[in-house]
């Protein structure tokens, strides 16, 4: 007996040992790291056999004075989303639902509509048919920000799916906007409410919130990326549509009493067996997703991902190892410049004992967002040309051969800012307007574009044709 405590003693003083040195690594990084990062300031937690280590680094507000500690508040973005699936499952388990359900079940106003086939199950786990598009179409929305969660659903049951339900994989914020109005039709509760009483309280994440209006006092500022670093911003209130896909605030320490509910392997606000369901791959057209958690076959983990305007957050536990970490930064990455992602990944990778397999290199995103930002001083600079070259242009009127020249550029021009408009900012997942919440000096850079080409063609054709010929000029 006394040989058996002393081994037990023995091993949670290894286990203190343990973690105090992995906390010791991740300290070092973020002060080596921070300075070189986007952000101004970064708050973590870091689980390992139910004891949560919590800390803060850096500034609230870039250039200011009060620093970011364990109690700060950050958005949480789509991590949010696990929030929003586990009190989907706890009106499963009250027997309240069943995932297996249409959603015009729960919400009549998908009856006969085009997404009247979509189950719950496939809201939860991004197989809907819904695309990320559709999910990201109303960010910035002022005509959407006053309508409530049901209200919103019935105008996405009017919407058709991209893909057939069930068939395809697409991450879309649609699906858990529908699935809150379905969490308020169940449970009679406006959802920021729900998540309150049944996971906030419970857990004891006392200073957590769903945003709906302006944000507490004590949350951290926004920073977005502004041609090579970044800058202040404010996020604006929080709207009632947004709340289920990635409305929550919350502070490291809260996040990690969290994930420590996540890594118990116990019954509480869900019972053991429904958490290890989430946390599993949910089928073939899903391998790498479960409800409400990307999952990481590879490495045994569960995690998220969340990205609001200002703010990035990932979370990733591996339930075999009893090991759980999150990450919370007040800034938006660039495309390459003011990079956030080496600081969250390698604080992640060393919490969670896994090798930092990112170097660095962002050559890729850097030479898009270079590509696209020398195109306005090109565009202008073209334009002098054409008016020192202006003889030139009209002497090109008087052939067919030079006709052409003068008239291609006003098409391709046109084409061209069809593209960076309409077609680029797809490939990001959103609209011109998505993408001035999260990379305004890209989305500026592209909206400069889409004006002075077309400009600089109309303005080349306009002294082609005005004026004599003139003398014809050389060299």
């Amino acid at each position: 007996m006394r040989f058996g405590r002393v081994l037990a003693a023995l091993a949670f003083i290894a286990s203190g040992l343990s973690a105090s040195t992995v906390s010791s690594e991740i300290d070092a990084f973020i002060e080596t790291e921070l300075p070189n990062s986007a952000a101004p300031g970064l708050a973590y937690a870091r689980v390992e056999n139910g004891q949560i280590t919590a800390k803060g680094s850096g500034e609230h507000t870039k250039g200011s004075s009060e620093t970011v500690t364990s109690d700060t508040l950050f958005p949480i973005g789509s991590v949010t989303k696990s929030f929003t699936a586990l009190a989907i499952m706890q009106l499963e388990e009250a027997e309240k639902l069943k995932l297996d359900d249409p959603v015009s079940q729960h919400l009549p106003t998908f009856a006969g509509g085009p997404a009247s086939a979509v189950t719950l199950r496939q809201l939860l786990n991004h197989t809907s048919g819904f695309s990320t598009v559709q999910g990201n179409s109303q960010h910035g929305n002022a005509d959407t920000s006053t309508l409530g969660l049901v209200e919103y659903a019935g105008q996405l049951a009017q919407a058709a799916p991209v893909h057939p339900a069930g068939a395809v994989w697409e991450y879309s914020n649609a699906n858990y906007q529908i699935l809150g109005a379905v969490i308020e039709q169940v449970s009679g509760e406006k959802y920021a409410d729900y998540i309150e009483r049944h996971i906030f309280e419970p857990i004891g994440m006392t200073s957590s919130l769903v945003v709906i209006g302006p944000d507490p006092s004590d949350r951290v500022t926004g920073h977005r990326p502004w041609f090579g670093g970044v800058r202040a911003s404010s996020s604006g209130d929080g709207v009632p549509i947004n709340a289920p896909a990635g409305g929550i605030v919350a502070s490291a320490q809260d996040m990690g009493r969290y994930l420590a509910m996540w890594l118990s392997g116990e019954d509480d606000i869900v019972t053991a067996n429904t958490k290890a369901m989430m946390i599993t791959s949910s089928g073939p057209a899903s391998p790498s997703y479960g409800l409400g958690w990307s999952i990481d076959t590879q490495r045994g983990t569960a995690y998220h991902t969340g990205l609001v305007p200002g703010g990035e957050t990932l979370a990733s536990f591996s339930p075999d190892e009893g090991k759980g970490v999150v990450v919370m930064v007040n800034a938006n990455g660039g495309l390459g410049f003011a990079d956030t992602w080496y600081l969250i990944g390698g604080v992640g990778a060393r919490a969670m004992g896994q090798a930092h397999e990112d170097d660095g290199s962002r050559w890729g995103p850097r030479v898009a967002y270079l590509s696209i930002v020398i195109l306005p001083p090109l565009f202008v600079l073209l334009a002098t040309f054409s008016w020192r070259g202006r003889s030139a242009l009209r002497a090109k009127r008087e052939s067919v051969p030079g006709k052409m020249s003068l008239w291609f550029p006003v098409v391709a021009m046109l084409g061209l800012a069809w593209f960076v408009i309409a077609l680029l900012p797809s490939v990001f997942g959103g609209s011109i307007a998505t993408l001035q919440l999260y990379q305004p000096d890209f989305a500026w850079c592209l909206i400069a574009t889409a004006t002075l080409a077309p400009a600089w063609a109309v303005f080349r054709l306009v002294l082609a044709y005005s004026g004599g010929n003139g003398p014809v000029a050389t060299g």
